[in-house]
């Protein structure tokens, strides 16, 4: 039995395509299935409970640079000190897009339209908003994409009941993040809020 992510709302699913990548929202399926499984869980069951978290998971993001793979010593792709590179993901991958720098605001607004949208009428209620950093985004920054963020998502009906900020998932050196948002029900939060004690996440311990 296995669970695939795909989470990424930057990556079109066609037919010139394997799917969509799994990016941060591995994270969210992870902790939840992982908390269940602790419980004594079925593995069907539990396969069944990570399919329907990773359908209720978007995310997208935004890298300020490329990372560099320390066997290869140089970045993996170029990018101006004033460009941004929309849709990358966790292993360095160059996104779908490049503009020009723009404030959070701007940044957040065009990655949670694109969540919400592609979430369609699920993106309503309760919900875990997961910022997350690539490896060189400072703390401060983060907080302040998510403050954007979540003033974006509680405008379109989506209440904020569990947050998570900070670099989990990320791609080296790269500086940037991604924003990720799990529609959740009353198992899926007790099971996110279930103790957990492994290197990256810890509470309740």
């Amino acid at each position: 039995l296995q669970v695939v992510t795909n989470d990424d709302v930057a990556v079109e699913n066609s037919s010139y395509t394997t799917g969509r990548r799994g990016v941060a929202g591995t994270l969210v399926v992870e902790k939840i299935v992982g908390a269940a499984a602790e419980q004594g869980m079925p593995l069907p069951e539990l396969k069944a409970l990570g399919d329907r978290v990773n359908a209720s998971t978007r995310s997208m993001g935004v890298a300020l640079t490329s990372c560099t793979v320390p066997a290869a010593g140089r970045p993996t792709f170029d990018i101006g000190d004033n460009e941004m590179e929309f849709g990358v993901g966790i292993h360095g991958e160059p996104g779908r897009r490049r503009d020009e720098l723009k404030s959070a605001d701007a940044i957040a607004e065009e990655i949670c339209t694109a969540i919400l949208g592609d979430l369609g009428d699920r993106a309503w209620g309760p919900a875990l908003l997961f910022v997350n950093g690539f490896g060189g985004t400072p703390s401060m920054e983060l907080y302040l994409m998510y403050n954007s963020a979540r003033k974006i998502f509680e405008k379109r009906g989506v209440t904020v009941t569990r947050s998570l900020v900070g670099s989990y998932v990320t791609s080296l050196d790269m500086a940037g993040c991604s924003i990720t948002l799990t529609m959740l029900e009353d198992e899926t939060t007790a099971l996110w809020d279930a103790p957990v004690h492994t290197a990256a996440l810890r509470w309740g311990m």
